[in-house]
């Protein structure tokens, strides 16, 4: 899963970053909140932390403006201040949980993963391409009767390409989502990794799933 935070002190936005990466998440950053508001508006976006005291727009009106576009994605706000009227224009403006620093990471972490939980349910449904299945919420895998394994980078590139089975995805589109926007898509890390998800996925059975779009990139499809 990918999340957006939009926090101008970069202390904290490394150490947050740290932290989700190494759990597995994919992470963007903006630093200020006119460029927090363009990237809050994509749709591969899970989860956005978010600040409230921010240069150029504040959180308040960057989430109070996503709501008014439509976009859904679940906000925890994140502030200094520990006042019940902040809470209640964080909350109001359309934040779906608060949290006031420092605060430990733990704590954090757990109120990312109820929001998921909660979040549309049309991300939590079981993945299936064939008879390779995965699980969003035990992040089980298995294809036939074979449970397989996957390290947490595999797991998140097989998820991006279950959930756009039979679109083919660039090596640009997995960069961004599965590493980050400053990730070179032009290394051959992605094709690393997509051979180590055709030796525990594809290997040993008769159709193969995950193709090479020669020059483009690559997709998962039926067979």
């Amino acid at each position: 899963m990918k999340i957006l935070i939009v926090e101008d002190e970069k202390r904290i936005t490394s150490f947050i970053r740290k932290g989700l990466q190494y759990e597995g998440y994919t992470v963007d950053v903006a630093y200020e909140g006119e460029t927090g508001l363009e990237k809050a508006k994509d749709e591969n976006i899970d989860l956005i932390i978010l600040d409230i005291m921010l240069p150029k727009k504040d959180g308040i009106t960057l989430c109070r403006e996503l709501r008014e576009l439509g976009v859904s994605t679940p906000v925890i706000m994140l502030t200094a201040k520990d006042s019940i009227d902040d809470k209640v224009k964080g909350l109001d403006a359309g934040a779906d949980d608060y949290l006031i620093k420092p605060f430990a990471f733990k704590e954090l972490l757990a109120r990312i993963r109820s929001l998921l939980r909660r979040g549309d349910a049309t991300k939590q449904v079981i993945l299936q391409v064939s008879d390779l299945v995965l699980d969003p919420s035990s992040r089980e895998v298995r294809r036939g009767d074979k449970n397989i394994e996957l390290s947490k980078k595999e797991y998140s590139l097989l998820e991006y390409l279950m959930r756009n089975k039979n679109q083919v995805l660039t090596r640009t589109m997995i960069a961004e989502h599965v590493w980050d926007y400053d990730f070179d898509s032009f290394t051959n890390t992605i094709d690393v990794y997509i051979r180590y998800l055709r030796k525990k996925v594809d290997d040993g059975f008769n159709i193969k799933l995950i193709r090479t779009i020669r020059g483009i990139g690559y997709k998962i499809t039926e067979g």
